[in-house]
């Protein structure tokens, strides 16, 4: 769990303990569960094993995760319950310094876990690893995407049964069935499974962090009540 140990000494007050967005990790109206309320702080874990030994400053709160560069790696992962699959997460995210990837999300695919790579290889490479034994940058679920600094991108992921979809503000990204693909976690991201974010070596930010499990009655559209990044 988050403690004020893990903060920077120079900020005595952890942005933890900001005013909660919400009282509990209770689904709203539209199912969806918010990562930043009040209780759901207490369920986030700084990841501290092998590459992220040498992390930067984690900054949490309910306004947002704050990720310091790290050397390479800075991420958490949620110990709460999380889903296996039919499921969504939306959220956005920012790079704020340096040239790699500012948001890698690892997430579970029924017994299988996968990590959603935004502006890997240089900053641009965006797709799942690993598909088939290879990277994002290798398989086909790789495009390349223009992350300018600062700015807030919409990240939307859809985990099916029979497939994954993902999107970037309102641009699919990813349309991956999963019939006799091979599906396994990069050994690197392995601290933050089976559902956490990370960023490598590079500073970014993230907000509006949220999931929602699918069934019959859940509509199944990227449009949402989600505000737009300013």
């Amino acid at each position: 769990m988050l403690a004020p140990a893990c903060m920077q000494a120079a900020e005595p007050k952890p942005q933890a303990e900001a005013k909660p967005a919400g009282e509990s990790t209770r689904p709203d109206k539209e199912g969806w569960v918010n990562l930043l309320d009040k209780e759901a702080l207490k369920k986030w874990k700084i990841l501290d094993e092998f590459d992220f030994s040498d992390h930067g400053e984690v900054r949490i709160s309910d306004k947002g995760i704050r990720l310091e560069k790290g050397f390479p790696a800075t991420g958490v992962k949620w110990t709460g319950d999380f889903p296996k699959t039919n499921y969504e997460v939306s959220l956005e995210a920012r790079r704020v310094y340096s040239d790699d990837f500012f948001c890698g999300l690892t997430f579970p695919v029924g017994d299988k876990i996968l990590t959603l790579v935004c502006g890997g290889w240089g900053g641009q490479v965006t797709g799942l690893s690993e598909i088939d034994g290879e990277r994002a940058i290798e398989n086909d679920t790789c495009t390349f995407n223009e992350y300018k600094e600062n700015q807030w991108y919409r990240i939307r992921l859809r985990v099916l049964k029979e497939k994954i979809e993902a999107w970037l503000d309102d641009e699919q990204i990813v349309d991956l069935p999963l019939k006799a693909r091979q599906l396994s976690l990069a050994w690197e991201m392995e601290p933050a499974q089976p559902f956490g974010v990370c960023s490598w070596n590079t500073s970014g930010e993230l907000r509006n962090f949220r999931f929602r499990s699918l069934d019959k009655k859940t509509p199944t559209k990227v449009q949402d009540s989600a505000p737009k990044p300013e």
